[in-house]
């Protein structure tokens, strides 16, 4: 799993591309939440799914933690362009009441 992150307009974009799944969801964790604690000016946090070939149940996990992370410190989180398979995984667990998909 491969994490990039930029600020833009006090918006956080962090880029995830590959597979999500149990052996690669704690470096991606730490440096999703690296970029956070870097940019707690940030209004908004988006991620950016389309890149992600694979996810399973962990990517939930995964997006819960980085929601739960950003409500500390204030600030909204979405989800943007999941690719058809992950908006189903996503869509079925019922995260988009948690966390909106970008627009």
């Amino acid at each position: 799993m491969v994490v990039t992150g930029y600020l833009r307009d006090k918006i956080l974009h962090l880029d995830l591309s590959g597979e999500m799944d149990e052996c690669s969801a704690q470096d991606a964790r730490a440096r999703c939440d690296k970029f956070i604690e870097d940019n707690i000016s940030a209004k908004k946090i988006v991620i950016n799914l389309s890149e992600v070939e694979f996810m399973d149940s962990t990517g939930i996990g995964f997006l819960i933690g980085r929601y739960k992370k950003a409500n500390r410190y204030g600030v909204k989180l979405y989800i943007e362009k999941p690719n058809f398979a992950a908006d189903k995984i996503l869509n079925l667990s019922g995260i988009y009441s948690l966390i909106p998909k970008a627009e």
